[in-house]
């Protein structure tokens, strides 16, 4: 094979010795296989062979060293598309993924980390001869910083001093692309002394931009007394894509010209990169030149330039044409596997780089008048190189993703979708734009605009409070001993919401473990419930939680009031305070009233977490504390969810995603009723769910509206308007269950099917639920995070209870009919046609004309301001399952005013699809309001009315059935009456 030579070595050549070394051996000392072999004679003229490929199989298997020994390889280039094939098409990261998760468990882009460094430190080891021998002119291996952050200049400078610092190895190059955002990146990390690669090289302009980046990085580094000798740094001119992007433009010129016209046209294809990078070289050797002098003498390097994706793209094309015509010195080729296959075996090796640089220029020229803007074209695949890169990346986490889950095994709640066609491919279409656009990690940076863009970035605080609690989790390990040692038989926690609902969970589904006290819940203003509770603990031997984020909800104060002096009674106003613990926002009204009564502890919230979404901050957690609950071990499985769900695992792998986006299309398709069903064991956490979905979704006339622990039917009961969601406790499960949810599967409705190992393992449905229902929320088009119709309802509530302390009454309201012990009170639209139906047919008439309301896609709701006990859960729970037997609705039950602070938002706020039957009765037994001119059973009528008062405004159907006499009795009729 004949070798044409170049008289001179270019100026600024880095390698210019190193190549003259080689350029002057005789040709008797060399190898009869080097000169047979093109890749080792690529360096007697200066350029360096680079692989554009990494996996571990080939590191361990020795095929990358033999590369070095065989072809001269002198370093290694990786991208998120080169280990996606790795680890997803293989299974030789398994043992090392398991290996890995057995000590900690880590979030995806952790372990991915972990898996490319350590492949990368390997090769880099295995090629650190090769840096040795050229004194740091090769021998490198490459890793790209995230090309998420390809707009992002502190995040790629952070990225990138992060792979330097774990690497470890000074034969490392950080890729950094050639965006906006890169180039004072370069600058930067250049000055620290990084190795730098620089990416998605299209443009010339680009090209000087990056060289001068690296330039004032040296230079800036010398000015600060730093050595620059051993920096190094290449510039990946990408080539392939430039003649795939312009001979489609050519092509289209060519359809409308005339044939000797569209000769010429088509005579410049797949010319126009090689032309392109010949003149990029020739602006290197300006641009290192005698500029670059004093550089040289303090041991700089020039910038060298890197030919990328040189293997052809158009078959038409030869397989080595990329590399045949950019041979010069002071470059590199980074080629593929089989495009180094190919050169190895018909490359033809000749100083082709400059040659015929005026033909080069012609080319340009040519291109330019035909009116292709080469700085244009090169934008565009700037802009789609990242996109591809980000695609890449997305695939390749996805991959690693799916090993960590499957590593882990049943240490992650499994997460199964049977869904109709034509939601599959609602979701389908909704995660591939969640994919596209970066949603996921804009949920998690903080992006407003991915809802409605109404300061919903203030309120993300709850995606990284695992992580903020885990770190001091000491202080509540140390609370939970000194509560063990003043052996507490008690526990009652006082919230309302978001701040009792959760502890409720942990409270019913834990229990207390050893001596740890029993943590009992009180969220309800019914005096019948409060003396119930009362009368189940002993006061002096109890201690009590009061969790109000705010201070000012009315709930919480008034019963901490009560509990107070009830303590004081007991055990002395000196010791009550002793005995009272509170969570709230730090400067918020409780804290205040907290420190005024010389509470023992109080905890403070985190300001940007919402009450509902509130359960893994220190308003669950220092409930749990006092259960006695292993704190660690919550958290451990708290955060194996949140990085289930994080930003780094894509939508089509992201089970929190994945359920949301269910659920916002199921939205949207008009599948508005997502009912709960749950093992027995696990139950209360439908409750909690229950509350996040509707208080979160429901407003502005749109919404989901939860269904919780409504009673099985059979299947013809169930409408069009459902999605299911199952949440099976493996070790407990209900044959029951399990035999109904298969039976809706066949039937057609979609199914989310939910598979919990253990007990412990629920807290991570926490995090997946606050996950869906953001991510449906943002689906929906609605705020997630606030709760208008429960404010005003609250507002409606103080001017009630107001009145009733200056009157010593409410003010009368107007009945539409009476039935004996039943008055009945409705909105104006049905008042006259219940009315009239309760004359002709009593109770049954008024009902059933209420009833008569509802249409497909409506909604009923049981509303209950009265005791929360099993023997009224049991009569309420009949009259749902007649319902839904007889109309063929979906069904919901709430105890007021718990459920104000629930699903009270949406049936206020949601779509107008609710038909309310509300329940109060007077009270045998009332309970006084400490400090207060009105009683616990007066708060709960005004709240009932306040309540009715909202849903009129809001133009809601709704039937007030009130109870006078034996409370007992009348539930019976009510519930009778109904079927």
């Amino acid at each position: 094979m004949g070798i044409a030579r170049p008289e001179r070595c270019p100026d600024g050549a880095s390698t210019c010795l190193l190549w003259r070394e080689r350029l002057t051996r005789p040709e008797k000392d060399r190898k009869e296989s080097d000169r047979m072999n093109p890749l080792k004679t690529l360096s007697d003229f200066g350029q360096a062979a680079w692989l554009d490929f990494l996996a571990r199989s080939f590191i361990e298997k020795g095929d990358l060293k033999r590369l070095v020994d065989q072809d001269d390889l002198r370093g290694v280039t990786s991208n998120p598309a080169i280990f996606e094939k790795a680890i997803a098409d293989t299974d030789e990261y398994d043992a090392a993924v398991a290996s890995f998760l057995a000590g900690n468990d880590a979030s995806v882009s952790t372990l991915y980390d972990h898996l490319a460094m350590q492949d990368i430190r390997r090769a880099a080891d295995v090629l650190r001869p090769v840096y040795e021998s050229t004194r740091g002119a090769d021998g490198y291996v490459s890793l790209e910083v995230s090309p998420y952050l390809a707009n992002d200049t502190e995040g790629t400078i952070a990225e990138a001093r992060r792979f330097w610092a774990e690497v470890d190895r000074p034969n490392l190059m950080v890729k950094v692309p050639a965006t906006d955002a890169g180039v004072p990146a370069i600058r930067t990390l250049t000055s620290e002394g990084l190795n730098i690669n620089v990416t998605l090289l299209f443009s010339q302009t680009a090209y000087e931009q990056v060289a001068r980046a690296y330039i004032d990085g040296l230079r800036e580094r010398l000015r600060n007394g730093g050595d620059i000798s051993r920096i190094s740094s290449v510039a990946s001119f990408f080539i392939s894509r430039i003649d795939v992007a312009v001979d489609k433009l050519l092509e289209a010129k060519m359809a409308g010209a005339a044939p000797a016209e569209a000769e010429r046209i088509g005579a410049l294809r797949g010319k126009v990169a090689i032309a392109n990078g010949k003149q990029a070289y020739q602006r290197y050797k300006r641009l290192f030149g005698e500029d670059f002098d004093d550089l040289r003498a303090a041991g700089a390097r020039a910038q060298r330039l890197l030919w990328a994706s040189t293997g052809t793209k158009n078959k038409a094309y030869s397989d080595v044409l990329y590399i045949d015509e950019l041979i010069g010195p002071d470059t590199v080729n980074t080629m593929p596997p089989a495009t180094m296959d190919a050169f190895r075996d018909h490359g033809h090796v000749g100083y082709t780089l400059e040659a015929d640089v005026d033909e080069a220029d012609a080319v340009m020229r040519s291109v330019a008048d035909l009116g292709v803007d080469i700085e244009a074209v090169a934008h565009e695949l700037v802009v789609d190189g990242v996109r591809l890169f980000a695609d890449a990346a997305d695939k390749l986490l996805g991959s690693v993703a799916r090993k960590r889950l499957a590593a882990l095994g049943d240490k992650v709640n499994a997460q199964s979708l049977v869904l109709p066609q034509d939601l599959t491919d609602a979701v389908a279409r909704l995660t591939e734009d969640w994919r596209a656009s970066g949603a996921i990690r804009r949920l998690w940076a903080g992006d407003a605009s991915l809802w409605t863009n109404a300061g919903e970035d203030k309120w993300l605080g709850w995606l990284r409070v695992v992580e903020t609690e885990t770190s001091r989790v000491d202080e509540l390990i140390k609370f939970q001993r000194d509560v063990a040692e003043l052996e507490f038989a008690d526990a009652l926690l006082i919230g309302m919401g978001g701040s009792s609902l959760g502890p409720e969970v942990l409270a019913e589904t834990f229990g207390a473990p050893g001596r740890a006290a029993r943590l009992h819940v009180i969220d309800s203003t019914d005096p019948e419930q409060i003396a119930a509770i009362e009368s189940r603990i002993n006061l002096k031997r109890t201690l009590f939680i009061v969790a109000s984020k705010s201070g000012g909800t009315l709930e919480p104060n008034i019963l901490k009031d009560y509990f107070y002096e009830k303590v004081a009674a007991a055990l002395g106003r000196g010791e009550v305070g002793s005995r009272f613990v509170a969570i709230t926002d730090p400067g918020s009204s409780m804290e205040e009233a907290a420190k005024a009564a010389s509470f023992w502890r109080t905890f403070h919230g985190e300001p940007t977490i919402g009450g509902r979404y509130a359960v893994l901050s220190r308003f669950g957690l220092a409930p749990a504390a006092v259960t006695g609950m292993n704190l660690r071990m919550f958290l451990q499985n708290a955060q194996a969810m949140a990085w289930t769900c994080g930003p780094d695992a894509p939508p089509a792998d992201n089970p929190g995603v994945q359920l949301g986006l269910t659920l916002g299309a199921a939205a949207r398709a008009g599948r508005d009723k997502v009912t709960l069903i749950a093992s027995p064991a696990i139950r209360t956490f439908g409750a909690w769910a229950e509350q996040l979905i509707a208080e979160s979704t429901g407003k502005q006339g749109k919404g989901l509206i939860p269904v919780d622990n409504e009673p099985a039917a059979d299947l013809a009961a169930y409408g069009p308007d459902r999605v299911f969601i199952y949440l099976r406790l493996r070790k407990a499960s209900n044959l029951a269950q399990d035999e109904f949810v298969a039976a809706l599967e066949r039937a057609g409705h979609p199914v989310a099917r939910i598979d919990i190992a253990s007990p412990d393992r629920i807290v991570q449905e926490f995090f997946r639920f606050e996950i869906a229902t953001a991510v449906a929320g943002s689906v929906i088009g609605i705020n997630p995070f606030d709760q208008p119709d429960v404010e005003a309802s609250k507002v409606r509530t103080r001017e009630l209870s107001a009145a009733i302390e200056q009157t010593g009454a409410l003010p009368a309201q107007q009945p539409a009919a009476q039935v004996g012990p039943f008055t009945l009170y409705a909105d104006p639209a049905g008042a006259g046609a219940i009315a009239e139906a309760a004359r002709s047919g009593g109770l049954a008439g008024a009902l059933n004309a209420h009833f008569n309301r509802l249409v497909p896609g409506d909604y009923v709701a049981l509303l209950a301001y009265l005791n929360r006990n099993e023997a009224n859960t049991e009569v309420l729970q009949g009259a749902r399952k007649a319902l839904l037997e007889r109309r063929r609705v979906a069904t919901c039950l709430g105890f007021g005013p718990r459920f104000l602070h629930s699903t009270g938002q949406a049936y206020k706020g949601g779509p107008n699809t609710g038909v309310f039957l509300q329940i109060t009765a007077d009270h045998a037994a009332d309970l006084p309001v400490p400090g207060r001119k009105l009683s616990f059973g007066q708060v709960e009528a005004a709240q009932a009315a306040g309540d009715l008062a909202v849903l009129e405004e809001r133009g809601r159907r709704f039937l007030r059935v009130h109870v006078s006499g034996d409370v007992a009795e009348g539930l019976r009729q009510i519930a009778g009456a109904v079927g």
